[in-house]
C-alpha cells in the first residue's frame, strides 16, 4: 500500500497547488464569453485530443442540456471531436492538423467561441483551430497544462494550469467546465424568477 498512498498523497497535493494557483479571473473571462453567447444566441465550439476530446464532448453536453434542463435552451455548443466521419474525412484528406480549423470555416462566424482543451498546448491541430478562430474574429479561449506551449501565445484567453502532469491536466478540463456549467445554470435559474 506505501507506493498507492504515494501516489494518492502526490496526486492530491498537485491539485490542491494547481487550485491555488489557477487565474480564477481567466476562467471568468471565459464565463463572460459563454454568457454573452447565450444571451446572444451564438456558437460555442469545444475541441482537444484524446483524453481532451472525451472532456470536449463532455463539456458540450453539459453546456447544451446541464445548464437549461427544465426548458431546453442551453448553448448552441458544438463538439467539434463529436463527428468522425467529418474528423477522419478531414484527416485523410487535408491532414490531422486541419481537421478542428476546416470546421471552423464551415460552421463558425465573427463573435462565436472557440474552447481548445490542450495540455502540451503544441498540438499542431488545436494551434491550427485557434489561428482559424481569430482570423474569423472569434472569442478563442485555451485551457493549457504544461507550459502552456504555442497556443498560450496565441489564444485571446489562455487558462494556463502549469502542472506537468497531463491527468491533472485533463482534470482540470472538467473541473473548469463543471464550474462553468454550475455558474451557468444558476444564471438560468436567476433569469427564469424574472
Amino acid at each position: 500500500m506505501g507506493k498507492y498512498n504515494d501516489i494518492v498523497n502526490e496526486y492530491s497535493r498537485s491539485i490542491t497547488q494547481t487550485w491555488k494557483n489557477l487565474s480564477w479571473n481567466k476562467v471568468e473571462k471565459l464565463f463572460d464569453d459563454l454568457l454573452l453567447a447565450w444571451e446572444n444566441r451564438a456558437k460555442v465550439f469545444i475541441c482537444g485530443n484524446g483524453g481532451s476530446a472525451a472532456n470536449a464532448n463532455h463539456l458540450a453536453n453539459d453546456l447544451m442540456y446541464g445548464i437549461s434542463p427544465d426548458d431546453g435552451k442551453g448553448l448552441n455548443v458544438h463538439a467539434l471531436t463529436s463527428n468522425i466521419a467529418v474528423n477522419t474525412c478531414l484527416a485523410n484528406d487535408t491532414g490531422y492538423e486541419n481537421i478542428f480549423a476546416k470546421q471552423l470555416i464551415a460552421l463558425a462566424d465573427e463573435n462565436d467561441v472557440l474552447i481548445a482543451f490542450s495540455g502540451s498546448g503544441n498540438s499542431p491541430n488545436i494551434v491550427e483551430a485557434i489561428h482559424q478562430a481569430r482570423t474569423m474574429k472569434m472569442k478563442t479561449h485555451a485551457v493549457l497544462g504544461f507550459d502552456g506551449g504555442e497556443c498560450k501565445k496565441i489564444a485571446g484567453n489562455p487558462i494556463h494550469l502549469a502542472i506537468n502532469d497531463m491527468q491533472v491536466s485533463e482534470d482540470f478540463q472538467m473541473m473548469i467546465g463543471h464550474i462553468l456549467m454550475k455558474t451557468l445554470k444558476g444564471k438560468n435559474k436567476l433569469w427564469n424568477k424574472e
